[in-house]
């Protein structure tokens, strides 16, 4: 029986979706243990309940336990999906609250912009930690994980951590390839895609139907409708040739030249502060789900979802193979971007585990606004793992939205004031880590 941990568990909106699939299978229903681990006594309550009543519904078998103790839980495992959320919506709240006093913009502020920064620092430790554990405890189980900032963290596990069967799981790409398909009136089936890159900033390189490319027709397309040419990605399509696979306003905080800019703002209707009113959603949908199972209202039915972590357990475990988009260590994947970074590639999920695809150089253009990403990243990385504040302040000031709305000492000044009010989950040594005077930092 294969044993899964779900750790983040609380966040039930992902737990149900994951579950619903795993408990449906035919193959796997009555051959998976569930364990759930959440550092929230109520949510995990929540989501053991949710848990018990999928498999009720399925009738599947599986077996469920439930703790608030990790260590426990990864003895014997396969599988343990990560989906935490290191300090809840406190923490994000201060990500947009302090940095809007600066006259910062952020939209979902999640991977990259001081938001992505901070919310990296907080989670490193807790992530690398869980690494750690799972070396001990469940040396050959794959770690999936779908917590942001996924670069970020997938690098920070492989400079921090000795555990090597890590995987990063993001619906961006498939979400675009699904996109683009119903922009041109075509099947996902009909379509051939190849895309990479880094996670929330790959690049469509192949969009082609019966060896002929659909990128002339999206052209077609953006000449006549002018509210699709109105967009972040389609602005960035038009100058860089491929389409980017993540949202507009998230798209919007990985560049310059949109956010720090109040005309651009209104022109392309950027929602600022839009991760918070997302995480107020989530909040309500927790509550409704409570109230679900409360009521003894089914939830299957309502619920079902093809969900790529149950994707990936499915092929692994039955042998069936199927192309997931992860993110990787690059190790050779890409030419053009730094080897120890992680990268969105194409990867083939069998029975014997993951097999990367290697994508090769990417045009030069996009390799250039990946390592604009990346640099952030490896700051931030290094910031965590060496509790370094220094590095805390060249991450943001390598920002392109940071560094294009603040000058350096309130960067600076901006980056004291987060570490202050996040220092019970940030690594000691940043939080202790004074000041360096300028010119002088390490």
């Amino acid at each position: 029986m294969a044993k899964v941990v779900i750790t983040g568990a609380g966040n039930v909106e992902l737990t149900r979706k994951i579950l619903s699939d795993l408990f449906s299978s035919a193959e796997l229903g009555g051959a998976i243990h569930i364990a759930l681990h959440d550092v929230d006594p109520g949510r995990l309550a929540t989501a053991e309940a949710l848990a018990r009543r999928l498999a009720g519904e399925t009738g599947s078998g599986a077996s469920v336990q439930a703790s608030e103790g990790r260590r426990s839980l990864l003895d014997g495992a396969d599988f343990v999906i990560c989906q935490f959320d290191v300090g809840g919506y406190d923490a994000a709240l201060r990500d947009f609250e302090i940095p809007r006093r600066y006259g910062l913009r952020q939209t979902v502020g999640d991977t990259i912009g001081v938001g992505g920064i901070f919310r990296g620092l907080r989670t490193i430790p807790v992530l690398v930690g869980l690494a750690a554990d799972m070396t001990e405890l469940c040396p050959d189980a794959w770690l999936l994980n779908y917590t942001d900032p996924m670069a970020t963290l997938c690098w920070a596990v492989h400079a921090g951590a000795p555990l090597r069967r890590v995987a990063g799981l993001c619906h961006s790409v498939r979400d675009t390839h699904a996109l683009l398909a119903d922009l041109v009136g075509r099947e996902l089936e009909e379509i051939t895609f190849r895309t990479a890159g880094v996670n929330h900033q790959a690049f469509v390189l192949r969009f082609e139907s019966e060896g002929r490319s659909l990128y002339a027709d999206l052209d077609l397309l953006m000449e006549e409708d002018l509210e699709l040419r109105g967009h972040v990605r389609s602005e960035i399509y038009r100058r860089f040739g491929y389409f980017p696979t993540e949202s507009s306003e998230h798209a919007a905080e990985y560049v310059s030249w949109f956010l720090p800019h109040e005309n651009e703002v209104r022109r392309l209707g950027l929602p600022i502060d839009e991760s918070l009113r997302r995480r107020a959603r989530k909040l309500d949908a927790y509550e409704r789900l409570r109230s679900s199972l409360a009521s003894g209202e089914p939830l299957l039915a309502r619920w079902k979802h093809f969900e790529m972590a149950s994707e990936v357990i499915h092929s692994m475990l039955t042998g069936t193979p199927r192309e997931v988009y992860l993110t990787l260590p690059n190790a050779g994947l890409i030419d053009n971007l730094p080897q120890e970074a992680c990268v969105e590639v194409p990867a083939l999920v069998d029975g014997s585990g993951i097999h990367p695809v290697r994508v090769g150089p990417l045009p030069v253009q996009l390799a250039a606004l990946n390592r604009t990403f990346l640099n952030v990243v490896e700051l931030t990385v290094t910031a965590a793992l060496e509790e370094r504040r220094s590095a805390v302040y060249q991450a943001a000031m390598l920002d392109p939205n940071t560094s294009a709305t603040l000058p350096l000492a309130a960067i600076e000044e901006l980056c004291d004031e987060l570490i202050d009010a996040h220092e019970a989950v940030l690594p000691a040594g940043i939080v202790h880590d004074r000041r360096i005077p300028s010119g002088r930092a390490g």
